[in-house]
């Protein structure tokens, strides 16, 4: 097996027939929208450094079953090793495109999906680990990045999905038949599905016994036919299509959103994971979601590091580099940035073999990771803002800088220190815009929030894995307490 170089990725997406719409029209190209493209150019990175022989270490690793040297994105993790390495290698991917690079919610899914289904296979002798295993080499041996999907639109929360009004307000079977089944329903905030080929379906929450017809999981290609996707809209997307790389802060790399529609699509008997074990809902949605929220203490610690440098840089460019504050400011946003690192570091050294093999984090400190997440990056945001000044939402557009009537006087009146051009002061701004703001970009501050779960569903896990018991057990030892 060859790893795929970036541009023989860019090409198996053009070769995909998928549906995709946006602002009311079908976009005919996806892979060549001025909108869309950056997004794909963050996931063409997964593949770039994996053809580098000094980030091999981080982003290949080599499957002991086979020998094969995979896209750690495809791999099993192994052993804590693994887990740390996967962290490392987001944090890089982080650093090098300060957006969303789309591939770890697949790599997640991988891994909650190999154990899940060897512990159902256990219980019930179904032959889903088998099926998963078969999909999974199938993706290894072509290199391909996989979207995970978890997220349904969920209609009216206080009602289970058996209870909703309209039953599609999550993905559920509609039609068993023997060699497969029809499903329905759509999956939200699906970061990635644009620029996957194939796409994994998992269900959004814990289901009872009345909801086994929405307990299920299958894989199949992104543009099978019923599946279609509606892009979602972000904050100042169109600036893309002014043809301004300053502008828009980050020129070469984003990320996207889509709602993908399931409009009774056929998936094989042989693609099926889970169909009907409400009982394993539950260990199928932890897991995953543990995965995801260690993620986040790779991606989004990466990220923070360009803004930090962002924040520095706009500094020295306003000749403030050398106030006691600004000093103080770079340091908290480190602190900050850091400790998230730590902690996604902390949940995969302490992670622990499942019964299939493959190792899972700590699911207690990954759900502390995820909880800092939704803080810490937007007060790093906030400092950054503070920093930059208010040029970074009132600077003119490029096409004034360059115009000959005007671009003289804004170069003039927006110039910082000395020695530092005008164009190279609101470059810096308009990426500090960019990340702070989301404008045109997807990966860090309101990502932060609601990626992998809300701030609520990590507190319910803590309280879950926080184990009261035992430490009031541990204060009544010490308290010399007998009862």
């Amino acid at each position: 097996m060859t790893l795929m170089t970036g541009e023989q990725y860019i090409e198996s997406i053009r070769a995909l027939n998928m549906q995709v719409y946006m602002f009311g029209k079908k976009v005919e190209s996806p892979v060549d929208d001025p909108i869309l493209r950056p997004s794909l150019n963050s996931v063409r990175m997964t593949y770039d450094l994996a053809q580098m022989p000094e980030h091999e270490d981080l982003m290949t690793a080599v499957d002991p079953d086979t020998g094969t040297r995979l896209n750690r994105f495809n791999h099993i993790h192994r052993n804590t090793g693994d887990l740390i390495k996967k962290v490392k290698m987001q944090r890089l991917l982080g650093q090098k495109t300060a957006a969303c690079f789309q591939r770890c919610v697949g790599m997640d899914a991988f891994n909650a999906m190999y154990s899940t289904t060897f512990e159902i296979d256990k219980k019930y002798g179904t032959s889903y680990f088998g099926n998963f295993k078969k999909f999974m080499a199938y993706c290894q041996g072509k290199d391909l990045t996989v979207d995970g999907a978890m997220t349904d639109p969920k209609g009216d929360r206080s009602l289970a999905p058996h209870a909703q009004d309209d039953p599609d307000m999550f993905l559920h079977v509609v039609e068993q038949r023997p060699d497969g089944i029809v499903v329905r329903g759509a999956k939200a905030h699906q970061t990635g599905a644009l620029n996957s080929h194939e796409i994994i379906i998992m269900p959004t929450q814990t289901m009872a016994e009345a909801d086994k017809d929405y307990a299920v999981s299958f894989a199949v290609p992104i543009d099978t036919a019923g599946i279609f996707m509606i892009i979602g809209r972000q904050s100042c997307d169109t600036r893309k299509l002014e043809g301004s790389d300053m502008d828009v802060g980050n020129p070469e790399f984003g990320g996207v959103e889509a709602l993908v529609v399931f409009d009774n699509v056929f998936v094989p008997k042989d693609r099926i994971f889970m169909n009907g074990e409400w009982d394993f809902s539950n260990m199928l949605v932890e897991r995953f979601a543990g995965y995801h929220r260690q993620s986040y203490g790779g991606c989004k610690v990466g990220v923070g590091d360009v803004l930090i440098g962002a924040a520095a840089l706009a500094a020295d460019y306003n000749g403030a580099a050398k106030a006691s504050h600004v000093k103080d400011k770079l340091i908290e946003m480190t602190h900050l940035n850091e400790t998230l690192y730590c902690c996604g570091i902390a949940c995969s050294a302490e992670g622990a073999p499942t019964q299939s093999g493959n190792y899972i984090i700590d699911l207690l400190l990954a759900n502390v990771c995820k909880q800092n997440v939704t803080r810490f990056p937007y007060e790093i945001v906030r400092l950054a803002e503070d920093i930059a000044g208010g040029i970074m939402v009132t600077a003119p557009s490029q096409k004034d800088l360059n115009d000959a009537k005007l671009g003289p006087y804004v170069k003039k009146y927006l110039r910082g220190v000395a020695g530092v051009s005008t164009e190279n002061r609101l470059r810096i701004l308009r990426l500090i815009e960019n990340m702070a703001l989301g404008t045109a970009a997807v990966g860090y501050r309101t990502e932060s929030m609601h990626g992998a779960g809300s701030p609520q569903a990590q507190r319910i896990m803590i309280s879950r894995q926080g184990n009261l018991p035992r430490k009031k057990e541990l204060a009544k030892a010490i308290a010399h307490i007998k009862e």
